[in-house]
């Protein structure tokens, strides 16, 4: 298997499965201590004119977890599998979809990036990583963090992402707002079409991902999941 059909299949080997089974524990009780709100309603139905979905409440989450402005709040280190899965969406922040996967993985014997040198394997450097994935009418969205020692190694892997990523074909996904550097693009792998969102923030390289056979890959969702997405990482750092 390939670098890509590895990226494609997200990641699913990440983590063990005992951190896995803490993670989606931590999504059954609806908690994931990066600031869920447990109180919120479903979305309302939202037609793709609208708001870019697919149906009720596609790509909306709660409505109520909006990035803060400007790019501070992402020095905190994240090296523990409770601060990555805080960082996670959780079934409070994503009501409407359906959780799949949760996952969280410290490595335990990182590399430096000395050690990685200019190999195109952006993780190489990594100390942690995380998935959750969610499911609603068909379309499958995973947000995956994995985090680095400082905001130096993860600017140099997101230098490394985005040079491996340009062969494909650019998404017009509006700015996330707080995030300093972000792309995305298209991409199939294993038979399975895709839209990934990259984000840079401090020390860690955040994605978000939508496939299935219902999804229609749009830009304004990518885009409403990430600032959900952006928004855990921040509480989570300020908690950290």
């Amino acid at each position: 298997m390939n670098s890509g059909e590895r990226d494609m299949r997200l990641r699913s080997g990440i983590g063990s499965k005992a951190a896995a089974l803490v993670v989606l524990a931590a999504f059954a009780a609806g908690c994931g201590g990066g600031g869920s709100d447990a109180t919120a309603e479903k979305p309302p139905t939202a037609d793709k004119s609208a708001a870019g979905t697919n149906g009720a409440g596609t790509g909306t989450g709660t409505g109520t977890e909006k990035p803060k402005g400007g790019t501070g709040g992402f020095g905190a280190l994240f090296n523990t599998e409770k601060s990555i899965q805080a960082a996670l969406p959780d079934p409070g922040s994503m009501r409407g979809w359906t959780p799949k996967t949760g996952r969280a993985h410290i490595v335990d014997q990182p590399k430096s990036a000395a050690d990685c040198g200019p190999d195109p394997d952006w993780e190489c450097a990594a100390i942690a990583n995380g998935l959750a994935s969610f499911e609603e009418f068909g379309e499958t969205a995973a947000f995956t963090i994995t985090a680095f020692t400082d905001q130096k190694a993860a600017e140099a892997a997101c230098l490394k992402e985005k040079d491996s990523s340009a062969k494909y074909t650019k998404a017009d996904v509006s700015p996330v707002p707080g995030v300093g550097s972000s792309h995305a693009y298209y991409r199939n792998a294993g038979g399975l079409d895709g839209l990934n969102l990259t984000m840079c923030l401090g020390t860690v390289i955040a994605e978000v991902r939508l496939e299935g056979g219902g999804s229609d890959l749009s830009p304004t969702t990518s885009h409403n999941l990430a600032q959900i997405f952006v928004s855990r990482i921040q509480k989570a750092a300020a908690a950290s």
